[in-house]
């Protein structure tokens, strides 16, 4: 065996450069760390300012306020009525009821982010029967905030062709005002509860052709003649007065000597005092009121001679 020995040459050593400088770019968003020749880190630059004006993220505006909404149910217990087929024939109940509770609320309230000034209504179900009452609404036992409008198949079955559509409409709205208003606790006046629903319906263009403007013994007989009444006042103080006269009974007992002070600044018989001066003399008025006024000189004359 040969062995070669022959110098070998020498390994040639590689001269180590030093580290380079360490940069760490981030986004501009973040911070950016450099390691300066003596290893210690410099703090990093603050990212630029920008100012709200040259900002592009949009501002979302707030949701514009809207009324409340609830369940609406059907219920028909005699389907082979004969005011259970006018019924069918001239209302969807469906359409109807929801434009009898927007119509309701447009005219008593001016929707709010809360709405906190509404009845919190879960839902109103009509209930079609045979009954000789009209109509009437209450609230569940179980729940008052669940409403029922009982309606009279009677009713429904006996009214005139050319006004079927008009009236279940205008029963339905009458009825949803007792659903959404406040009673001040059940001690409001029934003629001012009364009324309250009939002006509604009134201001709805639902007013049957037998509502006359008459002059009833008192303010709150109720019905079109507070109804009336109550829109004369919205004349003469402005779009919304009744609304206001409904939230007024929504945290307190009535006080009839307060209470109307406190919105009109006049009592409640002063303002029907100058709501009857705006109505037609009955027939027979016109020479009781002339007789009245020839009596009055005499009587004071009466009583200084007393």
């Amino acid at each position: 065996m040969t062995v070669d020995q022959s110098p070998r040459p020498l390994p040639i050593l590689l001269r180590m450069s030093p580290a380079p400088q360490t940069v760490t770019a981030i986004s501009s968003c973040t911070a950016t760390t450099t390691t300066a020749k003596d290893g210690e880190p410099t703090p990093s630059p603050l990212p630029p300012q920008t100012s709200p004006k040259s900002s592009s993220i949009a501002t979302r505006p707030h949701p514009k306020p809207g009324y409340p909404t609830c369940k609406l149910r059907f219920e028909c217990h005699d389907l082979s009525h004969d005011g259970a087929e006018v019924f069918f024939s001239n209302s969807k109940a469906s359409h109807d009821l929801s434009a009898a509770v927007t119509t309701v609320l447009s005219i008593l309230y001016t929707p709010s982010q809360s709405n906190s000034h509404i009845p919190p209504v879960r839902s109103v179900t009509l209930v079609l029967e045979a009954m000789d009452t009209l109509a009437y609404t209450k609230g569940m036992e179980l729940d008052n905030d669940h409403k029922e409008i009982h309606f009279s198949l009677q009713y429904i079955s006996k009214i005139p062709v050319s006004r079927r559509r008009d009236e279940i409409q205008g029963v339905l709205v009458h009825e949803m005002v007792h659903c959404w208003q406040w009673n001040a606790f059940g001690t409001a006046p029934g003629g001012l509860i009364e009324g309250m629903a009939d002006f509604v319906r009134l201001k709805a263009g639902l007013s049957p052709p037998h509502w006359k403007k008459e002059r009833p013994e008192k303010w709150d007989q109720g019905y079109q003649h507070t109804g009336f009444f109550l829109d004369w006042i919205e004349v003469q103080f402005g779009d919304g007065s009744i609304g206001r006269v409904n939230e007024a009974l929504m945290n307190k007992r009535y006080d009839e000597d307060a209470f109307w002070v406190s919105l009109f600044g006049k009592g409640v018989q002063e303002l029907w005092s100058e709501y009857c001066e705006t109505l037609p003399l009955k027939e027979g008025e016109d020479a009781v009121m002339v007789e009245r006024e020839q009596q009055k000189p005499t009587d004071k004359l009466e009583k200084v001679l007393e």
